[in-house]
C-alpha cells in the first residue's frame, strides 16, 4: 500500500491555481494592452502561454494520476459489484474522490468564464469608442 497516490499539498493546489488565473487574465488583458501599450503585448502574450504551460502540465498530470488509479486498480468494475473491494482499493477511492475535492479547478473555471466575459464587453466598449 506504499504506492498509493497522494494529493498535493494545498500550497501547490493554491500555487497552480494563482499561476491559471494569473494566465487568464494576462489572455483577457492582451485586447486592452495592445490598444494602449502596444508595446507590451507580446511580454503579456508570453508570461500568460508559459503560464498556461505550467498549469496544464499540472492539470494534465494530476488527470492522469486519477485515471491510472482508477483503471490500473479497476476501481470502476469494483464499485460496480463486479469485483472485491480491498482495503488499498478504498484507499485508492479515497485518494481519487479527495483530489477532485480539493481541486481548485472549479474556481478556475469560473474565474475564466467571468473575466472572459468582462474583457468581451470591454473590448466592445472600446470598439464602440473608437480606439
Amino acid at each position: 500500500m506504499s504506492n498509493l497516490p497522494k494529493t498535493v499539498s494545498p500550497f501547490v493546489i493554491y500555487l497552480f491555481l494563482v499561476i491559471g488565473l494569473l494566465s487568464a487574465v494576462s489572455f483577457r488583458l492582451l485586447n486592452i494592452i495592445n490598444t494602449f501599450t502596444p508595446s507590451l503585448f507580446r511580454p503579456v502574450w508570453y508570461f500568460g502561454v508559459i503560464g498556461y504551460i505550467f498549469f496544464f502540465a499540472y492539470r494534465y498530470h494530476i488527470s492522469e494520476k486519477r485515471k491510472n488509479a482508477i483503471r490500473t486498480n479497476r476501481l470502476l468494475e469494483k464499485i460496480q459489484g463486479t469485483g472485491e473491494i480491498s482495503s488499498e482499493d478504498r484507499a485508492l477511492i479515497t485518494y481519487v474522490l479527495t483530489s477532485i475535492i480539493k481541486s481548485k479547478e472549479n474556481l478556475n473555471y469560473l474565474f475564466i468564464f467571468v473575466l472572459s466575459i468582462a474583457a468581451v464587453a470591454v473590448d466592445i466598449l472600446l470598439a464602440l469608442q473608437g480606439h
